[in-house]
């Protein structure tokens, strides 16, 4: 007998098959406005694939597989990350020091030791990862080269660990609560990505992302929400009231993770067009909502539930 994980995957396969189908057949055969549409929704829809490869891995399989898939997930989005920033010889022990950081923060997750696991890159990262850049390396630009590390490894690093500590935090409904966070989270930027294409008038950031509209936002957030109150019971602990405020929290988190990974790459690619034409299929699209869902989710319930 299938359990409700594993029906919730066939579900999302059958779902993402069936689109596949739909873009294929209604390809558009010459290039124009919905060309462009039809390439940028293509782009999303390899997005799609790919969450539902980690959230196999994640969910199906043990812990101890949850984690390296999390890991190496976390590896390639800070590697497209770190390719974004213009740095100078000087600058780059700092990569090499912020990568070493990416075992032993999952270590930390391993072991189940909770305390260092939150404290290991907020405080010893962020105390300790100045000191290759200032020796022998001068005090021109320290400021600039350090926080921009700091935060990829905030983001990219910190942030998206908490998917793998729930599968440890609790071995009896991790791997439900990791599908639920996933599974909505995706949710909220596919329907958000849709109403605004359709009917978005009011753009958020034009300049950074151009597909981010408030109409957008509002239409996800109340999907979002609905769906929570619904999946809760089948997929979590969780009751449907507080399935309720778990997807507003994601509606809300989902929203400010993709508009802060779009100003980020913005601000990082001003004036170099042709990396950030290539970085469009990238890493960092799977992951600029979980980076923030992710560890909101995990301390809400942490906070309001003893079984984590």
């Amino acid at each position: 007998m299938l359990n409700n994980l594993q029906w919730t995957m066939i579900v999302i396969f059958v779902v993402l098959a069936a689109i596949h189908l739909i873009c294929v057949v209604l390809k558009p055969k010459v290039p124009g406005p919905g060309g462009e549409t039809y390439l940028a929704f293509s782009q999303r829809l390899r997005t799609w694939w790919g969450m539902w490869l980690i959230l196999c891995l994640a969910t199906l399989f043990n812990p101890v597989v949850s984690l390296l898939a999390v890991m190496l997930l976390s590896f390639f989005a800070l590697k497209e990350y770190f390719s974004m920033i213009r740095s100078r010889k000087s600058e780059r022990r700092l990569f090499l020091w912020a990568y070493l950081a990416i075992p032993v923060q999952f270590y930390w997750i391993l072991i189940e030791w909770y305390g260092m696991f939150i404290v290991f890159i907020p405080v010893y990262v962020f105390l300790f990862l100045p000191l290759p850049r200032m020796i022998n390396k001068g005090t021109a630009g320290f400021l600039r080269s350090v926080s921009r590390v700091q935060w990829g490894l905030m983001l990219m690093v910190f942030g998206l660990s908490h998917l793998a500590y729930f599968p440890f935090a609790t071995p009896q409904y991790g791997a439900g609560l990791v599908l639920f966070l996933v599974v909505l989270t995706q949710l909220n930027d596919i329907v958000h990505y849709a109403a605004s294409s359709y009917f978005g008038k009011h753009k958020v950031v034009p300049t950074a992302n151009p597909f981010m509209t408030w109409e957008g936002f509002a239409c996800s957030f109340v999907v979002t929400s609905l769906a929570a109150y619904i999946l809760a019971p089948f997929l979590t602990p969780l009751g449907s009231s507080f399935g309720l405020f778990a997807g507003m929290l994601i509606g809300l988190g989902g929203f400010i993770g993709s508009t802060t990974i779009s100003v980020l790459k913005r601000d990082l690619l001003i004036g170099d067009d042709d990396k950030a034409q290539s970085l469009k299929k990238s890493y960092l699209s799977l992951v600029d909502s979980l980076t923030y869902t992710s560890p909101v989710f995990f301390h809400v319930t942490r906070y309001f539930f003893d079984f984590m």
